[in-house]
C-alpha cells in the first residue's frame, strides 16, 4: 500500500466527445500515450513503459524545455474504463516526493467527463504540476473522433 500525504491537490475536469473506453485506452496504451502527451517543440513524450495492473510499474520519458525528463510510478487502481490511479515521481522537480494522480471517467450519451485529481503535492510541486488543463486538452484533441 502506498501512503501519500494529502498535501496540495489539483483537480481538473474536461468533457470529451468520445466513449470512456477510447479515453481509457489513450491513457493506458503506451503507443497512444506517446502519440498525444506533449506538444512538438515544447514538451514531447518519446518513450512509455507500462505494466498495467495494480502494483505494476510505469515510466514515461522525453524532452522538455529544460531538457530530458522522466516521470515514473506504480499503478494503484486499474478499473477499465472508469478509473485509473498511479503514483507520480517526476525528475524535473528538485527534492520531488511521490504524489498521486487519479483519472475518473464518467460517460453519458457518448460524452465522457474526465476528472484528474493530483494530490499529495508540496506547494512547489503544485506549481510545477499546473499543466493539467493543457494535458487534458491534448487528450481531448487525440481522443475525439476524426482527430487521431
Amino acid at each position: 500500500m502506498t501512503t501519500i500525504d494529502a498535501g496540495e491537490t489539483i483537480i481538473q475536469e474536461i468533457a470529451i466527445n468520445a466513449p470512456a473506453r477510447r479515453i481509457f485506452e489513450a491513457l493506458t496504451d503506451p503507443d497512444q500515450r506517446k502519440a498525444w502527451w506533449g506538444a512538438e517543440g515544447r514538451f514531447q513524450t518519446t518513450h512509455v513503459e507500462s505494466d498495467l495492473r495494480v502494483g505494476g510499474k510505469w515510466r514515461m520519458s522525453g524532452t522538455g524545455m529544460g531538457g530530458p525528463f522522466t516521470v515514473a510510478g506504480e499503478y494503484l487502481t486499474v478499473e477499465p474504463p472508469w478509473a485509473l490511479a498511479f503514483t507520480w515521481l517526476p525528475s524535473w522537480q528538485p527534492n520531488a516526493t511521490k504524489s498521486l494522480v487519479r483519472f475518473d471517467l464518467n460517460e453519458k450519451d457518448g460524452i465522457t467527463t474526465v476528472r484528474v485529481t493530483h494530490s499529495g503535492l508540496t506547494p512547489e510541486g503544485a506549481q510545477a504540476h499546473s499543466g493539467w488543463p493543457q494535458i487534458l486538452g491534448w487528450l481531448k484533441a487525440y481522443a475525439e473522433p476524426g482527430r487521431s
